[in-house]
C-alpha cells in the first residue's frame, strides 16, 4: 500500500513537473518604468556598458565580481563581460542593435552556473515628462532545464531580478 501511494505521488509530481516545464521552454519577462529624467541620461545608462554596474541587479547582489567591456562602447558589437560569485557565474552580453534613443538588444552568453543565451530588449519612449523604459527578457531553454528552472522557481527569481534591475535604471536616471 505504502509504494502505491509512494507511485502515485511521483506520477503526479512528475506530471504536474513535465507540464510546467513544457511552459517554461520559452520564458518571456516584461517590465517597464517610468522614469523622470531626459530621454539621452537614460539611454546612454543602458547603451554604455560601462554604467552597466550602476544599475545591474546582479553587481548589487555580488560587488566583488570582475568586469571588463570588450570593443568600443555605446555601439553594435561592445561586450560586457562578468566572472562573479567566487568564479560561479561567468558569461557576457553583446550589444546587437541600436536604434538610438529607441531601441536596444543585448544578447547574453552565459556559462556559470549554467548555459543559457537570453536576450534584452530595451524600449525607450518619451510620454510627456517621463521616459517609458520597457525591457523584453526572452529565453528558449530545453525541456530538461525548464523541468529544473520550476523545480528551483527560477522564473520567480527571474522576474525579481528583472524588477530590481529596473529600479535601478529609474534611480540612477533620475540622479
Amino acid at each position: 500500500m505504502i509504494l502505491i501511494i509512494i507511485a502515485v505521488a511521483l506520477v503526479l509530481f512528475l506530471g504536474i513537473g513535465f507540464y510546467n516545464a513544457n511552459k517554461l521552454q520559452q520564458i518571456h519577462i516584461q517590465k517597464t518604468v517610468h522614469i523622470q529624467s531626459d530621454i539621452q541620461t537614460t539611454f546612454d545608462n543602458v547603451v554604455y556598458l560601462k554604467n552597466f554596474t550602476k544599475w545591474s541587479p546582479f553587481y548589487e547582489a555580488d560587488p566583488a565580481q570582475k568586469t571588463n567591456i570588450k570593443g568600443t562602447d555605446g555601439q553594435v558589437g561592445a561586450q560586457f563581460h562578468w566572472e562573479g560569485n567566487k568564479g560561479k557565474d561567468l558569461g557576457y552580453q553583446e550589444t546587437k542593435e541600436i536604434v538610438p534613443l529607441k531601441y536596444i538588444k543585448m544578447e547574453c552568453d552565459i556559462q556559470k552556473p549554467f548555459k543559457a543565451n537570453p536576450t534584452f530588449e530595451y524600449s525607450f519612449m518619451q510620454t510627456g515628462t517621463l521616459i517609458k523604459v520597457t525591457q523584453d527578457f526572452k529565453l528558449k531553454s530545453g525541456f530538461i532545464d525548464a523541468f529544473f528552472m520550476w523545480l528551483f522557481g527560477a522564473k520567480k527569481d527571474m522576474e525579481k531580478m528583472n524588477g530590481r534591475g529596473m529600479e535601478l535604471l529609474k534611480k540612477v536616471s533620475e540622479k
